[in-house]
């Protein structure tokens, strides 16, 4: 939440534990973080998994989660999800997963961290 930036995404036609993992480490070998990283999740079993739970302790990663129903840690990247939906995604139909990938970099690169006001980097 920092800068307001993706910092890694994959695309796969399963959102298992081992996608998420991939997509974690990738931010982690992009920004080299600290040690005392706070990462919040939502509550999907990919991120209540074992083998997440034990990459998390192995590269000194804190967990959040919010209290079921209280869904306001998770607003940025809720708000994230809302406008890639409205100004990409449900405009458009894809004819395979490497077209997919294309345009989420295409928006995520070229347009939201550009162009997309974040009100409270202001």
């Amino acid at each position: 939440m920092f800068a307001r930036k993706v910092v890694s995404f994959r695309v796969a036609n399963k959102a298992d534990t081992a996608l998420v993992i991939n997509t974690v480490s990738d931010a982690i070998r992009k920004r080299n973080p600290s040690s005392g990283l706070l990462f919040h999740f939502d509550r999907g079993a990919q991120f209540t998994s074992k083998l997440f739970r034990s990459f998390l302790d192995s590269n000194h990663i804190t967990q959040s989660f919010s209290k079921a129903g209280h869904p306001w840690d998770n607003a940025v990247i809720e708000s994230f999800f809302k406008y890639l939906k409205h100004e990409e995604l449900n405009r458009r139909s894809f004819s395979n997963i490497s077209i997919l990938k294309l345009a989420l970099f295409e928006y995520i690169e070229g347009f939201y961290h550009r162009f997309r006001p974040h009100s409270l980097l202001k």
